[in-house]
């Protein structure tokens, strides 16, 4: 395993991040622990999960199935979705913060998470306060490292300020979308990431498995599949035709590689060397062991061209695509 470094941390991670966002859900816990611990033998130690993954049922299968060989995995979690109603129960407020992390610690079965995320940005909620009560927790050793996802560049720089300003090690750590079909990343994400230290960690590397090809423009989706159960994300997001028929020349191009289109898109995202790793979430067993293909193929200046011929670098598939759970900030009707 090629382990690389986490940013300008000292944290080395595998370039392949095992994702649980299916576990406890999609995926039971046997199939779950049976892919954590292929993936461990694989060499593997990078794994992350959520406190609102299937009600934090993820976490806890993460903990159980990591528990005999807890230290050799380098573990992620998030805070600041909802898990209720309350009005304090998510965000990015001291108080929130710190009920979440006790409550993950628990479902973890650990005493300590090694990178803690703001899941998301919170346009209307002071920064610095959230910042100020993770510099706490990684005094008291409940929190090792921290890292933010879905944070636009001017907060990736925002954040490393106050964390210079209250005297904090900076975020190690940036989580955004990244793939052949959404590379808006490029503009400002990575750029700002790589400038301020921190590694990059993308998600969707198959775009919420369009990328898979698994999916043709003129036909229904498969039943056991995310547009086929109707998830909501995806039709917001990747369920565009752009998307779904450049996924199908990416699967006639791999198919003359002789690779597979998932291994492709895989190996496209881990080519950027601003890339630290990408998170790769399997419903099945079989799912990761095409996943896995990814860490042994070569791409060259060909295949670039082919994806800049398809998207334009720094651009959607689809133009003027502005992903719905992350509106434009930049007008406020008064």
């Amino acid at each position: 395993m090629d382990y690389r470094y986490l940013g300008r941390s000292a944290l080395k991670v595998s370039p392949l991040c095992l994702g649980a966002m299916m576990f406890g859900g999609e995926t039971d816990e046997v199939t779950s622990k049976r892919i954590i611990d292929k993936a461990y033998d694989q060499g593997v130690n990078f794994i992350d999960t959520a406190d609102v993954y299937h009600a934090g049922r993820s976490e806890e299968i993460v903990g159980r199935a990591i528990a005999e060989r807890r230290d050799n995995w380098v573990v992620a979690t998030k805070f600041g979705y909802p898990t209720s109603q309350g009005p304090n129960e998510h965000g990015q407020s001291r108080k929130w913060i710190i009920q979440s992390v006790e409550a993950s610690l628990k479902r973890l079965g650990t005493d300590y998470i090694d990178i803690l995320y703001f899941h998301r940005a919170l346009t209307e909620a002071p920064l610095e306060e959230g910042v100020r009560a993770v510099g706490d927790l990684i005094r008291q050793g409940k929190i090792r490292y921290f890292g933010v996802s879905n944070f636009k560049g001017w907060r990736i720089a925002e954040i490393a300020r106050i964390a210079d300003q209250l005297g904090i090690d900076r975020p190690v750590a940036s989580e955004p979308l990244y793939n052949i079909v959404d590379r808006t990343a490029e503009v400002e994400q990575l750029p700002a990431a790589s400038h301020y230290g921190l590694g990059v960690v993308s998600y969707s590397p198959l775009a919420r498995g369009v990328l898979s090809g698994k999916y043709a423009a003129d036909a229904s989706p498969p039943a056991d599949s995310r547009a086929g159960r109707g998830d909501r994300r995806i039709q917001q997001t990747e369920w565009r035709p752009e998307s779904l028929s450049i996924a199908q020349t990416i699967a006639a191009h791999a198919v003359q590689r002789g690779t597979t289109s998932i291994a492709f898109a895989l190996a496209w995202v881990l080519r950027n060397r601003l890339i630290s790793a990408t998170i790769a979430g399997p419903r099945t067993e079989a799912q990761w062991d095409s996943y896995v293909e990814a860490l042994k193929l070569q791409l060259g200046p060909d295949d670039e061209k082919l994806v800049d011929s398809l998207v334009t670098p720094g651009h959607a598939s689809t133009p003027g695509y502005t992903d719905p759970g992350y509106p434009v900030e930049g007008r406020r009707v008064v």
